[in-house]
Parts: C-alpha cells; sequence; structure tokens
C-alpha cells in the first residue's frame, strides 16, 4: 500500500479531525491513557513557560534519571534522556555529560518550538526513564527499542520492533538507521528485519541474530494496543510501545498517521489485511473478540509468509 491509498482511504476515511488533538500531543494522550487506566511511563513534571525555567533545579534535584519530551514532536525530534548523575552533572546514555545550564537551554528551545510540528510554542514534560526488559536490549544501542502496532477499527493488522543503532543515535527512528523487525502481531515472534530497505540478519552493532527475537508479554502488549481504539476512536492508528522491566508493556504515544515502512519491515503489505477488517460486519466487537479474530484469520498468513 503506497502513501496515497493509506492517505485517501484509510486515514481521511476512518479518522475525524476532531480527534486528532488527543494523540498529536503526548501530554494529553498520557492524560488520556491515565484516566482508561492504560499504562504509561509515569509522569515527573511539566515545564509550560519559560518562567518555570528559573526553578528547574528543584524539579530535577530529586531525579537521578528522566526523559524529557516535548508535547508535540514527532520522529523522536526533542528527546532528551538522562541515564543516570555523575559528579553534579548529567548524563546521557551515551557518556555525555551535561550540565543544568545545558538542559535549561533545551528545555527552552521545546518551549519556543524548535521541535513541534509546524514550529508553535510547546510545552515541555518530563517522564520516567524506561529500563528495556534484558531479552529485548541485546536488540538495541545505546537506546530504548519499542514496538509499533497499527490498529485498523481496533485490530491489530501488523506490528514491528524498532531498534536503536549506532547509525541512528541510539534512536528508534528508521529513517536515521534504526532496525525495523517484523513481528508476526499473533505470536510476537521475528518475521523478517531491515535496515535503509535492506534486509539484515543480526543487529549491526551487537551482532545478536533476529531469528529467535520473541517480544515477551505479547498477549499483554497487543491487547494494551487494542485498546488504544477505545481510547481515542481513531480507526486508522499507529500504537508505540516499550516493555518496562518491573511494569511490562507501556503505551509511549500514539500516531493518527503511522508510515509503512512497517511493510518493509515485516515482507508483508496491509492492503489486504486492511481490506479483510473492512469487509466485516460492522458492530460491538470487543477486544477479546478482535483479537481471537486476528489469530484466526492472519495467523496461518503470517507464518506462511
Amino acid at each position: 500500500m503506497g502513501i496515497n491509498e493509506r492517505n485517501i482511504a484509510f486515514i481521511s476515511r476512518y479518522n475525524e479531525r476532531k480527534k486528532f488533538p488527543l494523540v498529536d500531543n503526548k501530554l494529553l494522550t498520557k492524560h488520556a491513557a491515565e484516566q482508561a487506566g492504560i499504562a504509561v511511563p509515569a509522569l515527573l513534571g511539566v515545564v509550560e513557560s519559560p518562567y518555570q525555567l528559573n526553578t528547574l533545579s528543584q524539579l530535577l534535584d530529586p531525579l537521578e534519571e528522566f526523559v524529557v519530551k516535548p508535547t508535540r514532536g514527532s520522529g523522536g525530534k526533542g528527546i532528551l534522556v538522562i541515564s543516570r548523575r555523575e559528579n553534579g552533572k548529567f548524563v546521557k546514555p551515551g557518556g555525555q555529560a551535561l550540565d543544568l545550564s545545558y538542559i535549561r537551554h533545551y528545555i527552552s528551545n521545546i518551549l519556543s518550538g524548535v521541535y513541534s510540528l509546524g514550529g508553535k510554542p510547546d510545552t515541555a514534560f518530563i517522564e520516567a526513564l524506561v529500563h528495556c526488559v534484558p531479552t529485548l536490549d541485546q536488540y538495541s544501542y545505546e537506546g530504548l527499542p519499542d514496538i509499533r502496532v497499527i490498529l485498523f477499527k481496533g485490530f491489530p493488522v501488523m506490528a514491528m520492533l524498532r531498534c536503536p543503532t549506532h547509525g541512528s543515535d541510539g534512536k528508534a527512528n528508521l529513517h536515521q538507521g534504526a532496525v525495523g523487525v517484523g513481528i508476526d502481531v499473533t505470536t510476537g515472534r521475528a518475521l523478517n528485519a531491515v535496515q535503509n530497505n535492506i534486509v539484515v540478519h543480526s543487529h549491526p552493532d551487537t551482532g545478536v541474530d533476529f531469528s529467535d527475537l520473541a517480544i515477551p508479554d505479547w498477549d499483554v502488549l497487543v491487547r494494551l494496543a487494542a485498546s488504544c481504539y477505545e481510547l481515542t476512536g481513531l480507526g486508522y492508528l499507529g500504537c508505540d510501545i516499550v516493555v518496562d522491566r518491573d511494569r511490562g508493556p507501556l503505551i509511549l504515544e500514539l500516531n493518527a498517521r503511522p508510515g509503512l515502512s512497517i511493510q518493509t519491515a515485516s515482507g508483508i503489505g496491509l492492503r489486504d489485511r486492511l481490506r479483510t477488517i473492512e469487509k466485516l460486519p460492522s458492530g460491538d466487537w470487543s477486544i477479546e473478540e478482535r483479537l481471537a479474530y486476528i489469530i484466526k484469520q492472519f495467523g496461518a498468513t503470517q507464518r506462511a509468509a
């Protein structure tokens, strides 16, 4: 499926524009998810105005590790990860030490809209650092791997694991050089892997082979993704999920315009799956019914692929 078909046949048709603000603003998404009982990384603080930068040290002093994000950023832009404190400095996963003035300036850029959609003034928020489960951490380099699940009318139709690399600067962004591993949406096991649209068999930095990759707590994760349909009311939706070593699967963010590289990563096209769901009789399908359907409908297809 190409981008024009995605935009016209699915996003325009199944995603009401009035529902976009909930997913375009990460802070709104987090609050809505928490109210719905959907697991997300803990919120540690919010900076809405330059005036609050004067008291930033009071907010950060108790924190040994955290993540700073813009509420309206996209494609991983504007995210700052601090993994530890050392000699009064804030240390990034790659070892770079930053002082408070750097963090203050960084947040100031977020507020001025440097990383936001359309360059509009933004809000910064600080959330708990997610600690990856060891089974997935081996497929990542200086970053956090995440799982993208595509939902259509509440049915999970395709999934992939995005693995940070040295080339992607530790970010789970395929366009910057991360590895995309197609995941069997019915089992959580690897199907195929690509980097820069070229098939690969192992992680370029860790050397770990992808053939044995299996996402832990897959049943919990895919159910968590499916619940985002009721949360947003969006018919075509991308759910980005991380697996924390202590809390399990957590919703990181939602996307009303998810990209199409998941097809290349999986070695499977989206169109047939979307059309299959589109032909189903309308009605109130529960999450359990939707999950049971995809196992029955797509399990054999994916294994054959």
